[in-house]
């Protein structure tokens, strides 16, 4: 039986009590509540997240196992390289944080994903993650070309961790871009692992893998309670050098 929200005082259940593989929605953990900023920020802080369609209620999810990816295992392929070092060259090409938020979840709920019929950023959803990204808590990493904003993602940060929400392309990597600054941010603020929610074979080849839960809630928990380590997030070219790891090589040093 899955527990029901009634009101913005019921608290959610622990994440062990998610449904478990073999059930008819593994990882569900609860239904109903609202999308305000309070209750978000509950969920995350615990390992859980938000994922329905339109009719309905919000369902909250803590799957296991659980995809992250750590930065420090980002997989920098040799093309990828070279398409980041013509993007970082190139006159008006620019990597911007939370300059067009808006856009980007938008373009992230109406980009047609291959395998699926519709969207779960749903109106309500984008909203919620609107009032949210006021209030500091969410970020878009954004790929511009020639003054068009041409991919890019969002996600959600607390203390040292990082929850990766959804992202988008309109042009040839363009997410992947914007996936690689991510990296480059987090390595040069000490945040060290990135919430992927579910695998995909996209992400995999990126270096992203898979946790099981207990591990998930194990790193995270002290994460997200070092409020100090929370950064101001913004992005300069000279954190590219950060794509070597160390970021003590330059980007265009030898693969």
């Amino acid at each position: 039986m899955i527990p029901w929200l009634h009101d913005a005082h019921t608290p959610l259940p622990p994440v062990t009590q998610a449904l478990r593989a073999g059930s008819d929605a593994p990882g569900l953990l609860a239904a109903g509540g609202d999308l305000s900023p309070q209750r978000l920020n509950e969920a995350y802080s615990h390992g859980a997240f938000p994922w329905y369609s339109v009719g309905q209620p919000v369902l909250w999810w803590a799957p296991d196992p659980r995809m992250v990816l750590p930065v420090s295992a980002f997989r920098l392929t040799r093309s990828l390289r070279k398409t980041i070092q013509k993007f970082a060259r190139t006159p008006g090409c620019e990597l911007r944080m939370d300059s067009h938020f808006a856009g980007v979840i938008q373009a992230c709920a109406n980009t047609p994903r291959e395998g699926q019929d519709g969207t779960w950023i749903v109106p309500e959803m984008v909203a919620a993650y609107r009032r949210w990204h006021s209030l500091g808590r969410v970020h878009s990493v954004e790929t511009w070309i020639d003054g068009t904003l041409v991919g890019g993602l969002y996600a959600v940060n607390i203390g040292r961790m990082v929850f990766g929400e959804s992202m988008f392309s309109h042009r040839s990597d363009a997410s992947k871009i914007a996936l690689a600054a991510l990296v480059c941010f987090c390595r040069a603020h000490g945040l060290p692992l990135i919430d992927c929610q579910q695998h995909t074979g996209h992400l995999a080849s990126l270096g992203a893998r898979q946790w099981p839960r207990e591990q998930f809630i194990r790193a995270i928990t002290p994460l997200v309670a070092d409020t100090a380590g929370t950064p101001l997030w913004s992005y300069h070219s000279a954190l590219w050098a950060h794509l070597n790891n160390e970021g003590a090589t330059p980007l265009d040093a030898a693969p």
